[in-house]
């Protein structure tokens, strides 16, 4: 089991890569894995929104947990595979499933497909925590669940095993959420800033750990949060504010910015293409033009 204490920093959501065809790319999954493990990467998320793992079926999310497993154990870095079952019965078995695989963390996405209330999403939380033993890290996001739960309710999840959960906090605005929890934890709780580290800096200032993006600029996070740690701090908003000058144009919804990912990891030599499975974002010549334009101001921020 790993330890709560290891996962840190820049935890990216790793895209599902295919093939011209639409099948899963081991090859691509895997050189993707190696690259961001590879580049200092905290954890590696498997299953995330942006990974497509609505577009999975059974066989390819086991296989792709069992290639995910065996790249970061060979890395020496964290896995974390998320478990997005909207059954609870099903949601326990899964999670016990992925630990026996040799998950280092789970990432739990609460049900939202018909809108359970806060005490539904509570109970179904608090039956995963206790069904496995490695930490669990609790995905708040209530733009998906469509359900809004007070931080007093969510730090309430933690309270049997608090050593093992984490959270990820990306409601909107997430500020006084994670402030909240870290209060009721007395300054314990370890979170996740989600969105796209969107407030990645204030998220940091109010106590967060780290910070689970897309993979495609995964050093541009890194390269934010170091000059934060350094306390240079008219730098690290510089910094921020050019990636979010290229974010807000590619993550105008949740397709789009999966495409784009796809693209950046196109062009920095990753992936071979930007397959996404239908139905998906359909860019068109503004689009694609305007992306043009703001990728080559985000370049020079590589690190890898």
């Amino acid at each position: 089991m790993s330890e709560i204490k290891t996962i840190s920093g820049v935890c990216p959501i790793v895209t599902t890569p295919f093939t011209s065809s639409g099948e899963v790319d081991e090859t691509g999954f895997r050189n993707l894995s190696r690259w961001l493990a590879n580049g200092g990467c905290g954890a590696l998320t498997l299953f995330g929104i942006a990974g497509e793992y609505y577009k999975l079926t059974e066989d390819e999310r086991r296989r792709m947990v069992r290639w995910m497993v065996e790249e970061c154990r060979g890395a020496g870095v964290p896995s974390i595979i998320s478990v997005t079952d909207h059954a609870t019965e099903v949601a326990v078995a899964r999670a016990r499933e992925w630990e026996a695989a040799g998950a280092d963390c789970l990432m739990l996405l609460p049900p939202f497909f018909l809108k359970p209330g806060a005490a539904a999403l509570i109970h179904h939380m608090k039956a995963v925590i206790a069904a496995v033993q490695i930490p669990v890290m609790l995905q708040y996001a209530p733009e998906q669940t469509g359900v809004a739960i007070p931080a007093e309710n969510l730090w309430s999840v933690a309270a049997d095993a608090p050593e093992r959960v984490i959270f990820k906090i990306e409601n909107r605005p997430p500020g006084l959420t994670i402030s909240r929890i870290r209060s009721l934890s007395n300054d314990c709780a370890r979170i996740f800033i989600g969105n796209a580290g969107f407030q990645l800096i204030e998220g940091l200032d109010r106590g967060a750990c780290g910070v689970m993006p897309g993979c495609s600029m995964f050093d541009v996070y890194q390269k934010i949060m170091l000059l934060w740690q350094q306390n240079k701090r008219t730098e690290a908003f510089a910094q921020h504010s050019r990636l979010l000058e290229i974010l807000n144009h590619i993550r105008q919804d949740v397709e789009q910015i999966i495409r784009f990912e796809k693209r950046i990891l196109v062009k920095r030599g990753v992936l071979n293409n930007d397959y996404c499975r239908l139905p998906t974002f359909t860019t068109d010549a503004v689009f694609d033009a305007i992306f043009e334009e703001l990728y080559p101001r985000i370049v020079a921020d590589f690190t890898v």
